[in-house]
């Protein structure tokens, strides 16, 4: 009897569970990517696209959703239920689309607002895969130098310089070379990102199956055992770097990347409450006083890296400077926080990944982007696929990992064709 139980709830879970993975058509296929078009360059054109004005009558009737904001993570989900034959309408309140993915130009130079260096875009890469099926292989991104940054720590004759490579190999060799005293640590550093880069998909998927299930294996500790990356996913990277080395100079290069290329970037945390009296106030319209205020910070920031940089004395030719009014205005972020949700260890928890989901107490409501999985561009990319997979009720990590799977093998199948023909 109970035997017979089993074997039918056996039965019924399995074909839900397969009904559930595959259940749905796939809006990603091999065949969906396409060769790359040349690059649009005329600005007029370009604003043709990303600077659509809104208007009712262009508003088409029957959507099935409507995306707020234009930032990584809408285009994302947007773009997932579009090529899953969904009616989509993307509204943004900037003039322009792409939240810190777009850029602005002045006086001759270009500026990112968010995007500085990616990584994880090897051949094949999971990133890589869900890039191409979103954008129909149609996004390209320029390679970096082999020798990409260089990390300094102190001032003066206490300055160290330090480099970084392109490359797991690379950086592996020439971390081992400029630490020799701590190769040690420097492997098992590597042997750590390899297997996170591996299982880092498993951490959204806590969120794609039922609540319960997810609490249940991560409770029991079933999750523990099947991949560490559950238990450190909360664990800080200064914490995990305290425990494998005590040179403080590896410490920092395993806790931090410190960047700078053609437009330079100076990053420095303030406080909200310190342009709170201008809240008010709208973009270019608030007055001597606050442009006079920022520009104190500016001009201060700008003396330190001439430090670093001496010839940079005489060669300023554009300074352009942001607070976190200018990210309260630009992006609708709460207090101007660049960020979004609050960046804590407590965040990173797999309790808490599991709970803090995309849906929301008010019905066919959802959240995307960097508050649903991580920050930067990958987290934002992430929360629009989670988002799109809960929309769907299909699981998108699936598709893209078999998808990853059928790369490889034909990557191999080519191999093997040039080694013998």
């Amino acid at each position: 009897m109970w035997l017979l139980v089993f074997l039918v709830w056996s039965l019924v879970f399995t074909g839900g569970t397969y009904w559930y993975l595959f259940g749905t058509r796939s809006p990603f296929s091999l065949e969906s990517v396409r060769p790359k078009e040349p690059i649009e360059l005329d600005q007029r054109k370009r604003d043709k696209v990303l600077k659509k004005g809104f208007s009712r009558e262009r508003i088409p009737e029957n959507l099935d959703a409507i995306i707020i904001g234009s930032g990584l993570g809408g285009l994302s989900a947007a773009a997932c239920l579009a090529k899953q034959g969904k009616r989509v309408l993307v509204l943004e309140q900037h003039d322009q689309a792409g939240g810190c993915c777009h850029t602005f130009t002045e006086k001759g130079f270009e500026f990112d607002v968010g995007l500085h260096y990616l990584g994880q875009l090897h051949k094949n890469s999971l990133l890589q895969v869900a890039f191409d099926q979103i954008t129909e292989g149609q996004l390209e991104f320029v390679t970096l130098p082999q020798h990409f940054d260089t990390i300094h720590i102190g001032l003066g004759e206490e300055r160290r310089e330090y480099s970084l490579y392109t490359g797991k190999t690379a950086m592996e060799a020439h971390l081992k070379k400029q630490f020799p005293d701590d190769t040690e640590a420097v492997e098992k550093f590597f042997k750590l990102m390899k297997m996170c880069a591996r299982k880092t998909h498993l951490l959204p998927c806590l969120k794609l199956i039922p609540r319960w299930l997810a609490l249940f294996l991560l409770k029991s500790g079933i999750a523990d055992l099947y991949c560490n990356i559950f238990r450190l996913s909360g664990t800080s990277a200064t914490t995990w770097a305290d425990q494998v080395t005590s040179n403080k100079d590896l410490q920092v290069i395993f806790s931090y990347l410190f960047y700078g290329k053609t437009c330079m970037t100076i990053l420095a945390m303030v406080n909200y409450e310190w342009f709170e009296e201008w809240k008010d106030t709208t973009v270019r319209k608030r007055g001597d006083d606050y442009t006079e205020y920022k520009m104190r910070f500016a001009n201060n920031l700008f003396n330190w890296a001439c430090e670093h940089f001496p010839k940079l004395k005489d060669k300023l030719v554009y300074q352009e400077v942001s607070t976190p009014l200018s990210n309260a205005h630009y992006l609708g972020a709460h207090r101007g926080a660049m960020y979004s949700s609050e960046q804590n260890l407590a965040r990173y928890d797999p309790i808490s990944m599991a709970k803090n989901r995309c849906d929301t107490p008010i019905k066919n409501l959802y959240i995307s982007g960097q508050d649903v999985f991580s920050c930067g561009i990958a987290g934002a990319l992430h929360g629009g696929l989670i988002c799109a997979s809960i929309v769907l009720g299909h699981i998108l990590y699936v598709d893209l990992l078999f998808i990853k799977k059928k790369l490889k093998r034909n990557s191999v199948v080519q191999a093997l064709q040039k080694m013998f023909c």
